[in-house]
């Protein structure tokens, strides 16, 4: 059996471990041991671009966020759903992860962030979207923690709370959607998505195609 490569890890702003591993030519990241992604499960990864840009297609001047990096499979369907046209910016906390995914990844997703449609901001995406002129996006991912009320990093509950789901209203256009990837079924969110003035939807999403069930969420809300 071919042994798991430590290729790189960095702690986080509270401490935590984040490392990059890879196995018999598949990629993983993990947070103090625990597994957070991997290359060999990106179906919901997948499926948060998909329902997030639904409606870009119509639309002429294309902008995306995407809030977290990661290994770069939300990224890699949002380019393909925007089409040569568009800007998508991707918004991630660690320079260390945007470095990982130039030189180590690059055969993976990595190369993508050379493509002129990309522009990367080292930042906290809930700063992004609070600095965000009003009507600046089509469409809003948000993949940056474990969904919104279990958090690996508790300021990301700001994205979740009614203050930043406004803030996030703010920056989508009229007609724009935002998505959020949660790691498990969060019942009273879609509520609190509406009160924001949200119009919303939830899909549940495998980890990987051939998963017998459906292990996390997308939650959508479009403004309307």
């Amino acid at each position: 059996m071919k042994p798991f490569r430590n290729l790189a890890e960095v702690r986080t702003p509270d401490g935590s471990r984040l490392s990059l591993h890879e196995h018999d030519g598949e990629y993983f990241m993990k947070l103090n041991s625990r597994q957070l992604m991997s290359s060999t499960s990106t179906t919901s990864e997948i499926l948060l671009a998909d329902k997030a840009c639904l409606q870009l297609a119509r639309r002429p001047e294309r902008r995306v966020l995407i809030g977290g990096l990661g290994l770069g499979f939300s990224l890699k369907r949002v380019l393909e759903l925007i089409g040569k046209i568009g800007v998508v910016q991707v918004a991630e906390l660690l320079p260390e992860v945007v470095a990982w995914n130039r030189d180590l990844l690059g055969g993976l997703n990595g190369g993508l962030l050379n493509d002129k449609r990309v522009e990367v901001l080292i930042a906290d995406v809930f700063a992004v979207i609070r600095r965000a002129a009003k009507d600046s996006y089509d469409a809003i991912l948000l993949d940056v923690d474990n969904g919104p009320t279990s958090f690996v990093q508790k300021k990301n509950s700001r994205l979740y709370d009614w203050r930043g789901l406004k803030l996030i209203s703010h920056a989508l256009k009229p007609g724009g959607r935002v998505a959020f990837w949660s790691a498990e079924p969060e019942p009273g969110f879609p509520e609190e998505l509406s009160h924001a003035g949200f119009t919303t939807e939830e899909y549940p999403a495998k980890a990987h195609e051939r998963a017998k069930r459906f292990a996390h969420m997308i939650y959508v809300g479009e403004r309307p």
